[in-house]
């Protein structure tokens, strides 16, 4: 046994060396209006509010542009809406913060089904992803409210992230478990008080972060590096209601860009060109439920830790086995020599 756990903690070390230190959160801007991209941010007081049509952005579906939200649906079954800024983005490092409010009558788990926050080269375009588009192109953050997979052990409301090239299908009965790159639980709705989300990339990092516990500080939910995003495509917001509802507002969504340094190989890139990507070390079908609804690295959790100490301690009763077999023949051939 202790020759099997030496395997586990060498196999541990391993592993550390190749994935290095896990990198701290990044640290989101405080908003400074100098850095706010306005053509790509949704504000109060909203220009046509009360009407069919907004400078710069596009809504459709139950949209209901109010003077204090955008909603997006209301708490009624069967609803889809969207909203889609008109100006692709070529910004190469960006910031986006939403303000936004999920509520309704239903109870626990008698709720759904949740809002989606797009960057992709499609939109305007309705689907069976919280009332967008499935097979995009670009990325996406679910905030789900509603366990489709009653086999889950995840906490709901649960926020995810998805990259996709167009060749991935988002699967709800799983509630986007294979294609996920990393989530994390968010106590978000039926909220008295203001709620948020962040999400940020650059420089291949993308990071996303809440504000949803009425402490006005960020909280740490998604950071992954080797995400590949091409500028030129659009943001957007969209929701869904099936047979549970909820309303699902937009209060605001501002864009700040960031200015960073980039290495000069950058310059001669045309990041138009770019397709959606993500580098992992393993497939986002490894990953596995952990009731803290955070997201673990299947092969060193849960029962493949269970398969593989039994499958140490069968190696370590068969090399007993065979080594006192072979001891014994040689005991017996050593006494016809007498």
């Amino acid at each position: 046994m202790a020759a099997g756990a030496g395997g586990l903690l060498a196999a541990a070390a391993l592993l550390l060396a190749v994935t290095g230190p896990r990198p701290a959160p990044a640290e989101l801007t405080d908003g400074n209006s100098e850095h706010l991209k306005r053509e790509h941010s949704l504000m109060k007081p909203y220009q046509g509010a009360g009407s069919a049509a907004m400078p710069l952005w596009d809504f459709q579906g139950s949209t209901m542009v109010t003077s204090q939200y955008v909603r997006l649906t209301p708490d009624e079954r069967s609803r889809e809406g969207s909203i889609w800024n008109r100006v692709p983005c070529f910004l190469k490092d960006w910031e986006l913060h939403v303000h936004f409010r999920i509520h309704g009558a239903g109870k626990k788990n008698l709720h759904g089904d949740g809002l989606a926050l797009w960057y992709t080269q499609e939109r305007l375009v309705p689907g069976p992803v919280f009332g967008s588009k499935d097979n995009f192109h670009g990325l996406a953050i679910f905030l789900d409210t509603y366990p489709n997979d009653e086999a889950t052990e995840r906490v709901f409301p649960y926020i995810s992230a998805m990259v996709n090239n167009g060749s991935l299908t988002y699967d709800h009965s799983k509630d986007g478990r294979w294609t996920e790159l990393a989530g994390c639980t968010a106590d978000l709705r039926n909220q008295n008080h203001d709620t948020f989300l962040a999400i940020r990339y650059s420089r291949g990092r993308l990071t996303v972060m809440t504000d949803v516990e009425d402490k006005n500080e960020w909280k740490n939910c998604i950071d992954i590096a080797g995400v590949q995003l091409p500028t030129g495509y659009f943001f957007g917001a969209s929701a869904g209601t099936g047979d549970l509802s909820d309303n699902h507002d937009i209060i605001s969504m501002k864009l700040f860009q960031l200015m960073v340094e980039h290495p000069l190989e950058d310059d001669t890139v045309d990041w138009t060109k770019i397709e959606p990507s993500v580098s992992l070390l393993k497939s986002p079908k490894d990953n596995v439920d952990d009731p803290t609804g955070n997201f673990r690295s299947g092969p060193l959790t849960g029962w493949k830790v269970f398969l593989l100490l039994l499958c140490a301690l069968l190696g370590i009763i068969v090399c007993a086995v065979v080594g006192a077999v072979v001891f014994q023949k040689r005991q017996e051939r050593n006494k016809r020599f007498y």
